[in-house]
């Protein structure tokens, strides 16, 4: 999933850039409005997260211009702008949420997250977002959540698509090649640390004791494996 960041503060574009990319999110980066626009129409992102005040046009410019030709990729401002007029301006030209500076990390995921569920929500008869069970865990990649019983857990994107990988390759150990290569992309470089933090990240938030895991095996030597 593809989404384009337009802020013209770098250390703040650098931040939700790298927020996003931890979650799985292929990223877009733009300094102004008219970069945005350039970037938007060339590459056609699944979302947008969009700062207001900008040079070369404005977020409320790019905003409307997106609308013009798409109503329905979602977009969030992202703002310093805090006047209730500034919000309801935005919601009115078609944003789908509005963050104010200064943010949290929980926030912006929460939101981000928010948004993801509404694009998969659109097609959920994708293959990719159909649910399968690890086990007694039930995967829903449209709500990016699984369900235990009762009890729902929240995943990232990348926590999709390492347990689909290993579902869909089940019985077979996957090397940590394979898993970064299709879970993380091939623009980044494979790590091993980064890797394992992530799997044991994931299974404390899927296994029912994960210094035991049932779902998630660790095949030494080569990756991870799921048996069924």
């Amino acid at each position: 999933m593809k989404v384009l960041v337009a802020e013209d503060d770098r250390n703040i574009r650098s931040g939700l850039v790298e927020i996003l990319e931890s979650e799985g999110y292929e990223t877009l980066a733009a300094e102004n409005g008219s970069k945005a626009l350039e970037i938007y129409h060339r590459e056609s992102p699944d979302f947008i997260c969009l700062d207001i005040m900008m040079p070369g046009a404005d977020g409320y410019e790019v905003c409307r211009e997106i609308r013009r030709i798409d109503a329905d990729v979602p977009i969030i401002f992202i703002s310093a702008k805090s006047e209730e007029v500034d919000k309801v301006l935005g919601l009115e030209l078609g944003a789908d949420d509005f963050i104010l500076k200064p943010f949290g990390v929980r926030e912006v995921l929460a939101r981000i997250r928010a948004v993801t569920r509404r694009c998969m929500a659109r097609d959920r008869h994708a293959s990719d977002h159909k649910p399968f069970r690890m086990g007694d865990l039930e995967v829903l990649p449209s709500e990016l959540r699984a369900r235990r019983g009762e009890d729902a857990l929240d995943l990232s994107l990348r926590d999709v698509k390492v347990l689909r990988l290993l579902h869909r390759l089940q019985g077979q150990a996957v090397d940590r090649t394979t898993l970064f290569a299709d879970c993380w992309g091939q623009w980044h470089v494979a790590n091993s640390r980064t890797l394992d933090q992530h799997i044991s990240q994931l299974r404390k938030r899927i296994e029912i004791d994960p210094k035991q895991p049932k779902i998630i095996l660790t095949v030494h030597g080569v990756g991870y494996r799921y048996d069924g």
